[in-house]
């Protein structure tokens, strides 16, 4: 059983017997969680134990794999997003992403954060250079390239390419962000920027983070999820799981005995 505890406020995502296959291989079990609105959620677990794959089936990411085969059922405002004939276009508008390594276009930087809300229809010059501002305002790095918005951003460092990602993902104004160990690559400084960065967005979006840093977890997340071979072990508010955790497998690993 499950040791979890349970949200008392609003909901933003509510799983409910999620299982997952890669064809024959069943890499998720019966995950039940509620995950819970504009608060920091982190995964955590060994490598190999689900939480990124549980990550790209909160927008469907995993679609894109042939083979692959979901039960149960994923609620966003009250919507099952695996039900037939779903908007998967509109999903990830509303649920965004930002990867482990930065990936920015081989475009300027304006064109960078411009491209999704290009992609949506939207063409206006004023008010394309009003959201690429507001993106990057948000993604704490206007300051620092709003005088070479026409720059390729390859040319940008790791952590500005990183936030550079943040702030393309947040030009379509989403509801959720899901980020999939978005500071693993980067030197201590740049990585202390981009946990700023999710304190000051959670009170805008919800944010799920997968991380394998106990210490980041602790850190920027109000909620820690641990998954252990497919399985959801222990849910609950953050400091109750790293000083109190329920379940032996939990302790174990948050104090470093596997993983």
């Amino acid at each position: 059983m499950v040791k979890n505890d349970t949200p008392t406020g609003p909901t933003a995502i509510e799983v409910r017997n999620l299982a997952f296959h890669y064809g024959a291989s069943q890499a998720l079990f019966d995950i039940n969680i509620a995950i819970p609105a504009r608060q920091v959620t982190a995964l955590i677990g060994p490598s190999g134990c689900g939480k990124s794959t549980f990550l790209r089936t909160l927008n469907r990411m995993n679609d894109i794999i042939p083979g692959v085969r979901v039960e149960g059922d994923i609620l966003i405002d009250n919507e099952n997003i695996y039900r037939d004939k779903i908007d998967v276009v509109r999903l990830r508008k509303r649920v965004g992403m930002v990867f482990q390594k930065s990936n920015p276009f081989p475009k300027s930087i304006f064109e960078n954060v411009a491209y999704g809300p290009r992609i949506h229809g939207m063409n206006d010059k004023g008010q394309l250079g009003e959201i690429v501002e507001q993106s990057l305002r948000q993604a704490a790095l206007w300051d620092e390239v709003k005088d070479r918005l026409g720059n390729n951003a390859v040319g940008l460092s790791g952590g500005q390419q990183q936030r550079l990602c943040i702030a393309r993902a947040l030009a379509v104004q989403p509801e959720i962000l899901l980020m999939d160990e978005p500071a693993s690559a980067l030197d201590p400084k740049s990585t202390a920027r981009v946990e700023d960065l999710i304190d000051e967005l959670k009170t805008k979006y919800t944010i799920v983070i997968v991380t394998h840093n106990m210490q980041q977890a602790a850190r920027v997340s109000d909620w820690t999820a641990f998954f252990y071979e497919g399985r959801l072990v222990e849910y609950g508010r953050t400091k109750r799981v790293f000083t109190n955790p329920k379940e032996k497998q939990t302790e174990d690993y948050i104090t470093g005995r596997f993983g």
